[in-house]
């Protein structure tokens, strides 16, 4: 179970004078299934990379309550696009492992487990790059989790696969945070949004406008920006 809190305090992030992100002060718990919900160009790439610690700070503060080296080592990221290696699955499932010299008979072992929860056992030989969409995205997925992290981001880990692609990812996604891995997840989906969070929140210009419950967002959105933005409104 995760055990890495999140603090921000006054972050923002800006590119060519013009304000990205921030300032945003918020404070994220160990547990929780966090979705980050906006329209485009709302900032909230930004802010998981942010997070992440891959998005330079023009202002403010980030800080783990785990020293950096452990907290960025128990860390994972998920991208919209997945990104593979020219590799084999098996071969990409194992990298992480690799690299953190693991014993060859775990890496093995996990690589098998792993290669069935994502239902690619059956492909482990196949090149990777060759994969259908929604196999790739749950390569990526599986080789983010293989390692245990404690804490995942994910960027619209959905956007681009049909509803049983969803559906074997949000699958993944359940499991991992029953497990206790902590996950912060942006999503354009409503409907996603409502069977994973336990707490959403809502950017709009590089600023959160409503953070909460995810029970009480659905139901009574603190902001009328997010109001319009639950009832399909364009948001600007």
């Amino acid at each position: 179970m995760s055990q890495m809190s999140l603090s921000l305090r006054d972050v923002t992030v800006k590119r060519r004078g013009k304000t990205i992100l921030g300032p945003v002060t918020l404070d994220l718990p160990t547990t929780g299934f966090t979705i980050v919900m906006g329209p485009n160009g709302a900032g909230k790439t930004t802010l998981l990379k942010v997070m992440h610690g891959v998005e330079r700070l023009t202002a403010g503060d980030l800080t783990w309550s785990a020293p950096h080296e452990i907290a960025r080592q128990s860390q994972a990221y998920v991208f919209q696009s997945p990104v593979m290696l020219r590799r084999t699955v098996r071969q990409n499932l194992a990298y992480p492992l690799t690299l953190q010299a693991a014993p060859k008979s775990e890496i093995e072992a996990k690589v098998r487990d792993w290669a069935a929860r994502i239902g690619l056992a059956d492909a482990l030989d196949r090149p990777a790059p060759r994969l259908s969409g929604g196999e790739k995205q749950k390569l990526a997925l599986g080789r983010a989790l293989i390692r245990n992290p404690q804490v995942l981001f994910l960027d619209e880990p959905c956007a681009n696969l049909d509803g049983r692609a969803t559906r074997e990812i949000e699958a993944l996604l359940a499991d991992a945070h029953a497990r206790g891995t902590r996950i912060i997840m942006t999503t354009h989906d409503l409907g996603q949004a409502r069977r994973l969070a336990t707490d959403v929140l809502f950017l709009l210009g590089g600023a959160i406008h409503d953070h909460g419950k995810a029970a009480s967002f659905f139901a009574r959105p603190a902001t009328s920006e997010a109001q319009a933005f639950l009832k399909g409104d364009i948001v600007e």
